[in-house]
């Protein structure tokens, strides 16, 4: 028998039965008893605004699966590149697919010159690396006018290869910009991850070879940020999809969102929280001020799940691997402590408080040498194959613009009174 909920208004006496699919019940339905009268849901925590068949995530099981393939096998035998064309076109390519997608994007990595030496190099100095991207992404829309063509096949394969190509690239330059450093090309003859360290660290020499381990590790780390369902970023991209805006302008939307420290900057509040405890003896005051609600614990805990990040499990093992090319990280000490007190605290237990992604990937990229302002940028890097993958989705599905409702719960209706009399 199928599943259903009954709604009875007990104004009218009236009731309906609604079925429950996929984990969910239709609001549609619900208009039918109940027309004009709106689910108050502040930041949609219980309401599904979209049906997507892109990432599978269940919070209480700690389960994560791109199109069906568990996040864990994908961090072990797959590469980023892989993923982003599972994550856009539905299914993992096949060698010619493969071989074709990896070609377009390596050569398309490069950025118009003007975007460079008019837009990026004419921020201030000591511009933050997030804000130079957010503003050249926009601007990309400025250079490419046949992005406003949506619903050209050929229109958006041609975005999706040059927003994926050009990230790293922009993300790099923004970083050199940053510090004063020139900006480096990017090589054709690297991969990927390697092309996007050779661009951030490259100084004099002809030819630049990042150690295999260290680029390895941020392709794990670029897989297991490369989408997670519904989150602020997402949502952002999404709705600034849904009102058919380009491509650019989309992703610079959900690149503003993830800007914002409640979102993309989890993993620098959690270098900053381990700089602050400054030594393992202080673990247990830092543990008693948290239960005292004095501060937060950041990088445990998460919005959807309540049980162990699988993602976090994933980045333990990397960050051991990370430690033994780059020697370890003098905050790891404080994490692995903080991490064993924490788990064996009813108080946090209880709260379903496990370590989430954000708690060794912020270990790992300053570990690498990424100073904290990059950090969110190696979010958005990846994450825009997932954006991507959102966004073609919607508009395959022809979504509505977005348009939520709200409680008016501001002043009754009241006269104008002129300005001498008030």
């Amino acid at each position: 028998m199928a599943e259903s909920i009954t709604i009875t208004d007990n104004r009218t006496g009236n009731s309906i039965e609604i079925p429950i699919a996929n984990g969910g019940v239709s609001a549609e339905e619900w208009a039918k008893l109940l027309p004009n009268i709106w689910f108050y849901d502040p930041a949609f925590s219980t309401t599904a605004a979209a049906a997507s068949a892109i990432t599978e995530l269940d919070g209480d099981a700690g389960i994560l699966r791109y199109r069906g393939y568990p996040i864990e096998q994908l961090a072990e035998k797959s590469t980023y590149l892989e993923v982003a064309y599972l994550l856009i076109y539905g299914e993992l390519p096949n060698p010619t697919q493969y071989e074709q997608w990896v070609h377009d994007v390596t050569y398309h990595t490069f950025i118009h010159e003007n975007v460079r030496k008019r837009f990026m190099e004419g921020f201030h100095h000591d511009a933050h690396p997030m804000g130079i991207l957010v503003s050249t992404i926009a601007a990309l829309s400025t250079f490419y006018p046949d992005a406003k063509d949506i619903f050209s096949a050929e229109s958006r394969n041609k975005q999706i290869v040059r927003l994926i190509a050009k990230m790293p690239t922009m993300a790099a330059g923004a970083h050199r910009h940053s510090v004063g450093m020139p900006f480096v090309y990017p090589n054709n003859s690297l991969d990927f991850c390697s092309n996007f360290l050779s661009m951030m660290w490259k100084v004099a020499e002809p030819h630049y070879e990042p150690n295999p381990v260290l680029a390895k590790a941020l392709e794990v780390l670029f897989i297991l940020h490369a989408d997670h369902e519904q989150n602020c970023g997402t949502t952002a991209m999404r709705v600034v999809g849904s009102s058919h805006a380009d491509p650019y302008s989309a992703v610079a939307g959900a690149t503003a969102a993830l800007y914002g420290p409640r979102h993309g900057g989890a993993n620098e509040q959690v270098i900053r929280m381990l700089t602050e405890i400054g030594h393992i003896d202080n673990v247990p005051a830092y543990i008693q001020r948290v239960k005292a609600g004095e501060v937060r614990l950041q990088g445990f805990g998460h919005r959807v799940y309540k049980n162990y990040d699988p993602r976090a499990k994933i980045i333990k093992r990397t960050a051991d691997e990370v430690f033994e090319v780059t020697g370890k990280n003098p905050l790891l000490d404080i994490a692995l402590a903080l991490e064993e007190v924490a788990l064996a605290d009813e108080y946090f237990v209880s709260r379903k408080l496990y370590p989430n992604v954000d708690f060794y990937s912020g270990l790992i990229y300053q570990a690498m040498g990424f100073p904290i302002e990059m950090f969110t940028v190696l979010f958005a890097i990846p994450r825009t194959a997932g954006w991507l993958a959102h966004w073609i989705e919607l508009l395959d599905r022809d979504a509505r613009i977005a348009r939520p409702r709200q409680l008016y719960d501001g002043a009754a209706v009241r006269d104008y009174v002129p300005l001498e009399s008030r």
